[in-house]
């Protein structure tokens, strides 16, 4: 158990949006939740493609006690592979709202705060995200305003539960979210969260992470740690 919350997988999962035969573009995004006091190290690094678009860090980056020198060197690892976004978790103002915000400030990385923006270099497609529910300033009306611009969307948010909220409004291209860690340790198929998974239907996908670290027992049984790397092919 002690092993397995220390692995570093990298899980690949691909979309094809649109009908047409041949997609001429690719959009790569490699996603991560909740590190928590994990370490982003060079092992991590050496797996991971070269040409990513967007890195994208699904909330909890830091809990309670977690030291600023390290939430600072990983997320300088991170915003080095590409673009950086970042939406709130439920234990990332533990560490304190506005010593998060430096940080992310200081690599050149943008908040999702309940808005959208348009991704450099893919015109076509907009990125999406929310703050956490924990904090009371979740605001889907507010996150999806004008969304109808893009012709594809990504949307992030930590914990999936939003998804029912934004699905009333909107059907994104790809949603993003992590947050349960499958459940973290689990007994067969039982665990206090569903394990997390991909799915894919009709050129939309849906990605729950495991999660990359642990929280309150460093420890892993049947959930094992997962970061992921998205290759979405579209044609425009």
């Amino acid at each position: 158990m002690v092993l397995s919350a220390k692995e570093r997988n990298v899980v690949r999962h691909y979309l094809k949006v649109g009908t047409g035969s041949n997609a001429s573009r690719k959009l790569k995004v490699f996603f991560i939740s909740d590190i928590h006091k994990r370490k982003i190290d060079e092992k991590l690094l050496k797996k991971l493609d070269k040409d990513i678009d967007l890195v994208i860090i699904g909330g909890d980056l830091a809990e309670k006690n977690v030291p600023l020198s390290r939430i600072t060197r990983n997320v300088q690892k991170l915003s080095q592979l590409g673009q950086l976004f970042y939406v709130w978790g439920n234990n990332d103002r533990e560490v304190g709202e506005e010593k998060i915000r430096q940080i992310i400030l200081q690599h050149e990385g943008i908040i999702l705060e309940n808005e959208n923006m348009q991704i450099n270099c893919h015109p076509t497609w907009g990125i999406c995200g929310t703050d956490d529910p924990s904090c009371l300033k979740l605001d889907v009306e507010q996150a999806l305003e004008k969304i109808e611009h893009y012709q594809n969307v990504l949307f992030v948010s930590h914990q999936p539960a939003v998804w029912e909220k934004v699905e009333q409004i909107y059907h994104p291209t790809l949603m993003l979210a992590g947050h349960t860690h499958g459940g973290q340790i689990r007994l067969g198929k039982f665990g206090i969260s569903e394990k997390g998974s991909y799915e894919s239907v009709g050129g939309r996908g849906k990605l729950i992470s495991n999660g990359y670290g642990t929280t309150t027992l460093p420890l892993r049984l049947g959930a094992r740690p997962e970061c992921h790397i998205i290759t979405i092919s579209y044609t425009e």
